[in-house]
């Protein structure tokens, strides 16, 4: 037998013998699922690493628009008050009645500072498998850019500002699906 045959029969060996265990892994159900039960380490840093990579290539092209027009953050303000506070908190609140069931956490934006791009693919695609949803369905681009514009205030705003924010904010027209009726 050649030598290139040989490597080749090898490769092709090992790979159809990987196939078959991760296959039979995965239909043995032996991977527990739950959101109760963390990943393990290898798992959870793969998948972390996937997502931070995938949204990173997916944002790289995004050309954000200027974000520093008050009405822009206002509007931002009311939609990040009416979709995302459940799981990403507010400016003084410690956790909510979701946050300690999801896996994985998601992060407390009033702490974190999110890439514009970066977080404009996020809201507009979402994350498979975790609770963030792909809200580009049902809002536009410019609505989308409100709540980027608005994450980059949320970081150094008071729970007084953040209330008073919200207060001013425009109503939330676009929310009323009843429209489609």
């Amino acid at each position: 037998m050649k030598p290139i045959t040989l490597v080749f029969s090898t490769v092709l060996g090992v790979t159809v013998v990987a196939g078959c265990a991760a296959g039979a892994f995965i239909y043995s159900g032996a991977y527990d699922i739950g959101a109760d039960a963390p990943h393990s380490r290898p798992v959870f840093a793969a998948l972390e690493t996937l997502r931070q990579r995938s949204i990173q290539v997916r944002a790289s092209d995004i050309a954000v628009p200027d974000l520093s027009d008050p009405a822009l953050i206002l509007k931002g303000a009311g939609q990040y008050a009416a979709m995302c506070t459940g799981c990403h908190l507010t400016p003084g609140q410690e956790d909510s009645e979701i946050r300690p069931g999801l896996y994985p956490q998601p992060p407390n934006l009033t702490q974190a500072r999110i890439d514009p791009a970066q977080a404009f693919w996020t809201i507009k695609h979402g994350i498979k498998m975790s609770a963030m949803p792909a809200w580009g369905g049902s809002h536009d681009d410019m609505t989308i850019w409100s709540m980027v514009a608005f994450l980059q205030k949320l970081p150094g705003l008071s729970p007084e500002a953040y209330k008073a924010m919200v207060a001013a904010a425009p109503p939330d027209d676009d929310m009323d699906m009843d429209h489609a009726k």
